[in-house]
């Protein structure tokens, strides 16, 4: 994988995440393989561990890509805000030939693919598959090409491009996907924070669209988080805010997220209100974005926001997020 390769391939990384309309980039993978394949390969990919990889040992983001056996996979970006200092570093990895990849996956950054490489770091997979009784016809099911997420923490030391490479075992054999994020001072990001309390908004309910559930809901069938305003809640109770639009979605990552808010809230309903809010005006993705989204700066969806009982963030999520995101988040406000 030559430096040359590295840089072209970085830059095709394509993105998992929506709103805006479709741009052309989001690809659709082949149908996966039988669900018993797939249930087999995602058990291993759940496991990874660092010592699963090779370590830097001193050695360039380059030199580490140049010593795998396999080329090929593209990184598949689940976020486009990266900040400089830790951050969530979600993706799917796909071959264009065979579809999203799962197998055992760490992450490697360096400032450029000439710099000292950082890592590995550890990305287990995270599922996106719910119970069936919670699947909508947007989610994601044992069949689905996309059934999961990678993820893992990545500090970033300063603003600007930064190199990725994403190494997963295929078989007997490690395989590397390098990508490319855009770093922002924190002072960019005005999107709200843990620690931050947000802008005030009120949020589509079925009674303020005169029991209208169609216009406000975009999920078949529908889902019960559009029954309280998110104004008369925040302060007072933790809440889970989640801006998706699981038909509109323009990749694969807005259903699930919703269908496994829908299951997480009968664990967690009693403690948690939970708030789906839709992401386009009137549903119409040629209207512009709703002004909860415009409030809170977002550019793309799904993000998920929890507050605690005193109204402050204590944790934010973009793009695809599992079953483990979801609930490591819900957990920070109880």
């Amino acid at each position: 994988m030559r430096m040359r390769a590295f840089a072209a391939a970085a830059a095709a990384a394509l993105l998992l995440i929506g709103c805006g309309g479709s741009d052309g980039s989001e690809q659709r993978a082949p149908q996966a393989a039988s669900s018993a394949k797939l249930r087999a390969e995602l058990k291993g990919a759940t496991q990874s561990q660092a010592s699963d990889f090779p370590p830097t040992n001193g050695r360039t983001l380059q030199q580490v890509a140049d010593a795998l056996e396999l080329t090929g996979p593209q990184v598949a970006l689940a976020g486009s805000v990266f900040t400089v200092g830790e951050n969530r570093l979600a993706f799917g990895v796909f071959d264009p030939k065979s579809g999203f990849v799962y197998g055992k996956t760490a992450v490697y950054v360096a400032a450029r693919p000439g710099a000292k490489a950082r890592g590995p770091f550890p990305a287990p997979a995270d599922l996106l598959v719910t119970d069936p009784a919670f699947r909508s016809q947007t989610g994601a099911t044992e069949e689905d090409p996309f059934a999961a997420v990678y993820e893992t923490q990545v500090a970033f030391t300063r603003p600007g491009k930064a190199a990725v490479l994403v190494v997963t075992q295929i078989g007997d054999k490690l395989a590397g996907a390098p990508a490319q994020v855009n770093v922002v001072a924190r002072s960019q990001d005005r999107i709200p924070r843990p620690g931050e309390k947000p802008p005030a908004i009120t949020t589509d309910t079925v009674q303020s669209a005169n029991g209208d559930i169609k216009s406000i809901e975009t999920r078949v069938p529908p889902d019960d988080m559009h029954d309280v305003d998110f104004a008369d809640v925040i302060g007072k109770k933790p809440v889970a805010l989640l801006f998706a639009t699981p038909a509109l979605c323009t990749s694969r990552v807005c259903g699930p997220v919703v269908d496994i808010a829908a299951q997480l809230k009968t664990s967690y309903g009693d403690r948690v209100q939970f708030i789906h809010q839709e992401v386009y005006v009137d549903n119409d993705p040629n209207k512009g974005l709703r002004a909860p989204l415009r409030r809170f700066h977002l550019r793309t969806e799904p993000w998920l926001f929890v507050f605690d009982r005193t109204g402050r963030v204590t944790a934010r999520l973009e793009g695809s997020f599992g079953f483990n995101a979801f609930e490591r988040a819900l957990k920070t406000a109880l």
